[in-house]
C-alpha cells in the first residue's frame, strides 16, 4: 500500500473540526477536481456511503466510499468500496492550548491529518473510457501526483472556512509511494 499524509494545524476546537470533516458532501466546495458528492445511504456515521464524482482532463469517474469507523471527535475512517483498494482517515489531535505562533484570537488548536492509503496496482482500468492511444499507466502516472496536490488544496481551503479567517496555511505532506 502506498500512503500520503497531509497534516496541518487548525485553530478551532476538535468537535468543530470533527463535525466539519464528517460532512463529506461539503468537500466538493474545496476541490478543483471533485465536482459532486452524493450521499447514497446513511447519515454521515458508520455505514454511510457516498458517490464522489471526479473530473480531470477528458476523464470523469465516480468513486464509491463508505465511512467504516468513527471515534468522535478524533477519527473518521473511510474506504473506497469499488475499483481500487484504497482508504484512509481524518485524524484530529487536540492541543492542550494553542501554540505560541497561533493568531492572537485563537483559543483552541488541533493537528489535523488526512491519511490516504492506496494500492495503485489494484486500480481497475476498465472503469475509465480512455481516449484512443491513451494508456491506463499514463493516466495513473499523471493522476497520482494530482492527488497529492489536491489533498493540500482541500486542506488549505477548508482551514479558511473552519477558522473564519484568511491566513497562510502551512501544510506538511509525507508520502510513501513510488509514484510521488
Amino acid at each position: 500500500m502506498d500512503t500520503i499524509v497531509v497534516r496541518t494545524t487548525v485553530y478551532a476546537d476538535a468537535e468543530t473540526v470533527y463535525d466539519f470533516l464528517l460532512d463529506f458532501p461539503g468537500y466538493a466546495n474545496y476541490s478543483k477536481y471533485l465536482t459532486d458528492v452524493r450521499t447514497r445511504t446513511g447519515d454521515g456515521g458508520v455505514g454511510t456511503q457516498y458517490a464522489l464524482r471526479f473530473a480531470w482532463w477528458k476523464l470523469s469517474y465516480t468513486a464509491h466510499s463508505e465511512v467504516v469507523g468513527v471515534d468522535p471527535p478524533t477519527t473518521i475512517d473511510w474506504e473506497v468500496t469499488k475499483d481500487i483498494d484504497a482508504g484512509g482517515a481524518w485524524r484530529i489531535d487536540p492541543h492542550e492550548s494553542p501554540p505560541a505562533d497561533a493568531p492572537d484570537d485563537a483559543d483552541a488548536a488541533c493537528e489535523v491529518s488526512l491519511e490516504i492509503n492506496f494500492d495503485p496496482d489494484s486500480a481497475d482500468a476498465g472503469v475509465l473510457n480512455l481516449p484512443a492511444l491513451v494508456s491506463f499507466g499514463w493516466v495513473l502516472e499523471k493522476a497520482i501526483p494530482l492527488i497529492r496536490n489536491e489533498a493540500e488544496r482541500v486542506i488549505q481551503r477548508a482551514v479558511i472556512d473552519l477558522e473564519g479567517r484568511h491566513r497562510e496555511v502551512s501544510v506538511e505532506i509525507t508520502a510513501d509511494s513510488d509514484y510521488l
